[in-house]
């Protein structure tokens, strides 16, 4: 089998791949079998926090990220609703605490979580963990359907074995 070709950097089907880092300047992409990070910048357009969002739902449906919000009690209710599903809950100081799974499979929780991205950017970057069941094939496949966004690259390949780390910087 012939290692795949992507922008220059080759990808080798045949070894253990530790972590993938793709994205642009103002999103970054770091991809391993359990794991996916992303780290969304203050610039970045909310219709490319929505693609990066769905590109990960298309390959994995069954992708996850657990939320952290702090609400009053009725607020939980209001949060199930938008899709995000209720893991934990207790008191806390300024109401309660509540952990949330967003389900990827859902696409009323991917809009609500894009939104909630997008109004913390107004502050600070996001940097989000979604967990996943990828595995070689899966990795390929979000990086083909993200590099359909605009100024997309590979910035980084890490294999298993780390004298075999190739860069596109």
């Amino acid at each position: 089998m012939e290692p795949a070709d992507y922008t220059g950097v080759i990808i080798s089907p045949t070894q253990y791949l530790c972590t993938m880092e793709m994205g642009r300047d103002d999103v970054n992409v770091v991809c391993s079998y359990g794991k996916i990070s992303v780290w969304f910048g203050r610039t970045v357009p909310a219709t490319v926090i929505w693609k990066v969002l769905t590109c990960i739902s298309n390959v994995d449906k069954l992708a996850v990220h657990e939320k952290e919000i702090t609400c009053s009690f009725d607020d939980i209710t209001l949060y199930e609703s938008y899709g995000f599903v209720l893991i934990s809950y207790a008191k806390f100081k300024r109401g309660y605490r509540a952990t949330f799974n967003v389900p990827f499979l859902s696409n009323n929780a991917l809009i609500y979580l894009a939104d909630s991205i997008f109004k913390e950017l107004r502050e600070k970057n996001v940097l989000i963990d979604i967990y996943w069941t990828g595995d070689y094939a899966n990795i390929m496949r979000l990086y083909q359907e993200l590099g359909t966004i605009e100024q997309w690259k590979l910035k980084n390949i890490t294999y298993k074995d780390e004298s075999r780390s190739t860069s596109n910087f």
